[in-house]
């Protein structure tokens, strides 16, 4: 599913505004977070908040190595709320949370530096 955690790998090819424009990135409060032992990798699940437009979302990511469980409640994160929503394992993921990899490669939450309103749109 990730293209490369490599920070020295080359850009992907030129998309056009419109293309990015397509994918709906959206800012949201994690209002659940539970274990998820029948993942094939270390996953958490998580309730997020997008707002009224949007709703809570339900969502699978693999960020057990730097964000422990009972520190997400009431952390802020971006997510891309328009992909179909995926079977991982018994759970429906139906949003995709956003993170960048670590020195390691473990994933690093993608967060607002301050609080802003659930379901902002990023630009």
């Amino acid at each position: 599913m990730h293209v490369t955690h490599d920070p020295a790998a080359a850009a992907s090819p030129t998309i056009d505004f419109n293309s990015f424009l397509a994918v709906d990135i959206r800012v949201g409060t994690i209002v659940d977070a539970k274990p998820f032992p029948e993942a094939r990798k270390p996953a958490w699940r998580l309730w997020i908040d997008f707002g009224p437009a949007i709703g809570v979302r339900k969502s699978s990511a693999q960020i057990t190595e730097n964000h422990p469980l009972e520190t997400l409640v009431g952390q802020q994160v971006a997510a891309v709320v328009n992909f179909p929503p995926r079977q991982i394992g018994p759970v429906v993921s139906e949003v995709l949370t956003l993170g960048f990899p670590d020195a390691d490669g473990k994933v690093v939450l993608v967060q607002p530096s301050r609080p802003v309103p659930n379901g902002g749109r990023l630009f």
